[in-house]
């Protein structure tokens, strides 16, 4: 039997693919490398390239391969971008779980695992956010990942597929050795976007809006290692396995950092100034996203061993620094 992970060429999903054949696991990807990047999945990976959205090519990745679960990463995540073009959010994240489900109930598969995000709670009415807490998304991102989540919920019920909707907060840091790591065209993400300063690719940081209600004015968010995710989906999988029913998990490591807090700590990693520049606020940013991870700990057993703010800063660097 194998494991189908779809979006297994991107970022989150490369190291899952690691991750998995690490633990014995067999692994298919398929890939429309749209912004993915082939040569970051595992030699050890049967590889399709495809969109999910195309229901020919599921048809064939199942008919071809012994499916037992599928991993779901493939989606469009930039909020900002969210905003400014919904339509093309609500196609690709939700058709694409649309066709996707529909290809797993026509081949028998019961089991998946979902990339979905702590922008399904919009702007928290507590801190930290626990599962059961008001989900209002004040993005099209959020939103459509919110809808992927009640989809799943309503086809769980009547076909029987069982799914573990894992809300991510801000994925961070690379796998240790440094072989791959966060690659985006354009970069969107905090971490790597500070990173070109230090590495001469960009004069300065933006920071979009300084007068949020924070103690410093920025945005503060919840930090969780990348290696610690794809250990998180592990458990997941392991869960399922075992008879576990549909369940919804917060990941994240319990505190939050500023965006200026997080300057401070690269320029400490890296042992240089970084400029920064405040710029206007953008569109849908929430003020403050911190995960309580207490679920996820007491049901799946999962610990994330990436704590320290500064470490996972490292072992992104680790990556940049050298690619």
């Amino acid at each position: 039997m194998a494991i189908l992970i779809c979006g297994g060429a991107g970022y989150i999903g490369s190291h899952n693919v690691v991750n998995f054949i690490n633990k014995g696991e067999n692994v298919v990807v398929v890939d429309n490398l749209q912004s993915g990047h082939k040569e970051a999945v595992h030699p050890d990976a049967k590889f399709y390239e495809g969109d999910i959205r195309d229901a020919q090519i599921l048809d064939k990745i199942f008919t071809e391969n012994k499916i037992d679960a599928v991993i779901h990463f493939a989606a469009d995540i930039v909020v900002s971008e969210s905003v400014i073009n919904p339509l093309k959010y609500f196609n690709n994240n939700v058709y694409g779980m649309q066709i996707l489900l529909g290809a797993m109930v026509k081949h028998g598969i019961d089991k998946i695992i979902f990339s979905s995000t702590a922008a399904v709670y919009g702007e928290p009415e507590r801190v930290p956010i626990f599962e059961d807490d008001r989900t209002a998304p004040n993005n099209p991102y959020g939103e459509t990942k919110f809808m992927m989540e009640k989809i799943m919920k309503w086809v769980n019920l009547a076909h029987g597929i069982r799914y573990i909707s894992l809300r991510y907060f801000n994925a961070s840091g690379c796998i240790e050795d440094g072989s791959i790591g966060e690659r985006h065209n354009p970069e969107t993400h905090l971490i790597p976007l500070i990173l070109q300063v230090p590495n001469g690719k960009r004069d300065h940081i933006t920071i979009y809006g300084d007068d949020y209600p924070t103690p410093d004015g920025t945005c503060i968010r919840d930090y969780i290692h990348v290696m610690d995710l794809a250990d998180a989906h592990y458990l997941a999988l392991k869960y399922l396995r075992g008879g576990g029913e549909s369940n919804i998990f917060n990941l994240g490591n319990g505190k939050g950092f500023s965006v200026k807090e997080m300057i401070v700590a690269a320029e400490k990693v890296t042992g240089q100034k970084i400029k920064t520049v405040i710029g206007k606020r953008r569109g849908g940013d929430s003020a403050r996203l911190i995960a309580s991870g207490e679920k996820a700990r007491k049901i799946l057993g999962w610990s994330p061993k990436f704590t320290d703010i500064e470490e996972i800063i490292r072992t992104a660097w680790n990556y940049h620094s050298k690619h």
